[in-house]
Formats: C-alpha cells, structure tokens, sequence
C-alpha cells in the first residue's frame, strides 16, 4: 500500500499512479457537490459556474456560518454517502474532466469501470470523521448557487486534506466491492459449516 500527496487540479497520470486500498492526501481546492447542485447541471442542464477539469469534487453539504456577502466559516464537514449521486459520474468526468471523487460507502461498479476509462479514482473515507475533515480545511473561498443552501458548490482550500482510501483506482478496481464480495463468501462458509445453507 503506497501513500500520496497530490496538489489540485489533478492530472489524469496522478489519478492512474494511485491503486485500490492506497492512501491519499491533498492540497489545493476541492469542490463540495451534491444531490441539489448536480441535479441542475445534468438534469436541468446548467453549466457549474466553475472549471472542474482536473478537480477533486467532496460529496458534502456542509454545515457552515455566514460572516459576510457570499462568504462562509467552516463548522462541520462532512462527507455524504456517495452512491446516491452515483449516476452523475460519467458526466463529471466525461464531460467535465473531473480526476478525483471524494465521499463515504463506496461506488457501482459501473463507475469503477469509468474511471478505468476515464483516468480517475474514488476517495473514501469511514463515516464520522466530519470533525477530522473540517479541521484541514483552510478556507471556504467561494460558494456558487446559493440559492441551493447548503447543497450549493462550495469551493475548499484544504491542506494535508487525508488520509482517504482509494476505494476505486483507475485500473478499475472496486475496493468495496471486493470487500463485499469476500465478506458474502465468508459468510456462505460459516452457515455450510452450521449446516444451515
């Protein structure tokens, strides 16, 4: 298992170098999205107000202060569970060159195989560390469709921002998945040896 320090935006040969179960940090700017913000841009059909070309997008909607005109404090920030917004992926990286996705409780497998396509990976991270999270980040330095509070973009300046798992890696491996998988077989096991399946 290999660890990494990646700065955003990400490049397509940065996201091919990590594999399943690896450990990665960053640093730069990071993207919060969810249900509502996705929603418009791909079923309603707005363009996001930002260029996500090599991002790192975090399933999140924070929960925040406001101190001013359009600007914010962190209080919490957590991470939501990603495959509920699983079916938005092949637009974020096909048509919007988004590199990496970062949420909690893993992907389809159909994503896995995007990403093997497209040249990205899946960060996860184990649910409740909202408070680990938040600490790392520097800075919310711009928030967009605030109509949408708190599922508006959020735009972080985050350091050392980690350690995430690489759940699914550009190879097209699935970490959850085969987890799941390995978890089912044992479980088959021990009811055959209880003589119950």
């Amino acid at each position: 298992m290999a660890e990494f320090h990646f700065k955003t935006p990400l490049t397509e040969a940065d996201a091919r170098k990590v594999s399943a179960g690896d450990c990665v940090y960053l640093d730069g700017v990071l993207f919060g999205v969810r249900d509502a913000n996705l929603i418009r841009v791909f079923d309603q059909g707005v363009k996001p107000p930002v260029d996500w070309r090599g991002a790192a997008l975090l399933h999140t909607a924070p929960n925040v202060k406001k101190i001013g005109p359009g600007k914010y404090e962190a209080i919490c920030v957590g991470t939501t569970t990603s495959m509920r917004v699983d079916r938005f992926t092949e637009g974020l990286l096909r048509d919007y060159g988004v590199r990496a996705i970062l949420g909690k409780g893993g992907m389809s497998q159909r994503t896995a195989e995007l990403m093997q396509q497209y040249g990205a990976c899946y960060l996860s991270v184990t649910g409740g560390a909202a408070a680990m999270e938040t600490l790392q980040i520097q800075a919310i330095e711009a928030v967009y469709w605030e109509d949408l509070m708190p599922e508006s973009i959020w735009q972080l300046r985050v350091r050392d921002f980690g350690p995430w798992t690489a759940g699914i890696d550009a190879k097209g491996r699935n970490l959850q998945m085969e987890i799941q998988a390995h978890a089912q077989q044992k479980e088959q096991e021990i009811l055959q040896k209880m003589g119950i399946a």
